[in-house]
């Protein structure tokens, strides 16, 4: 069935159906593999069709062969570069200590701040 393919092998194919779980690849002119829609691109893919279309040639990686099944199973991203992870810094978390620089006061504040205005409501109209 696999025609001189092997696990690990790097290989030109060209797409030959697109689902919405995956792309079919011709690598020769009998066997075909499916390149699983998480194995498109680094990142999330919502729609394979903005990665791929039929006729497309690709690069692909054998990830495994299962000779029971006549299975392929393929890989575009395993022949590219993963994007560099961003190297900046995260911000600096706020204070938790100190709330009220953040524009926050605590609930202990903020309660005596209503028992006062409470207070003040409740003179308004004994007067």
């Amino acid at each position: 069935m696999t025609d001189n393919i092997e696990k690990g092998q790097i290989i030109q194919g060209k797409v030959t159906g697109i689902q919405p779980y995956g792309a079919f690849v011709a690598l020769n002119d009998s066997v075909q593999g499916l390149v699983h829609i998480s194995e498109v691109t680094h990142g999330y893919v919502k729609d394979i069709n903005e990665y791929l279309s039929i006729g497309d040639e690709v690069t692909v990686k054998v990830l495994d062969i299962n000779e029971e099944s006549n299975k392929i199973s393929l890989s575009i991203r395993a022949t590219e570069e993963a994007p560099k992870k961003d190297t900046k810094q995260p911000a600096p978390k706020p204070n938790t200590q100190d709330t009220n620089a953040a524009g926050f006061n605590t609930l202990k504040d903020k309660l005596e701040e209503w028992i006062d205005q409470s207070k003040d409501r409740k003179q308004t109209f004994k007067n």
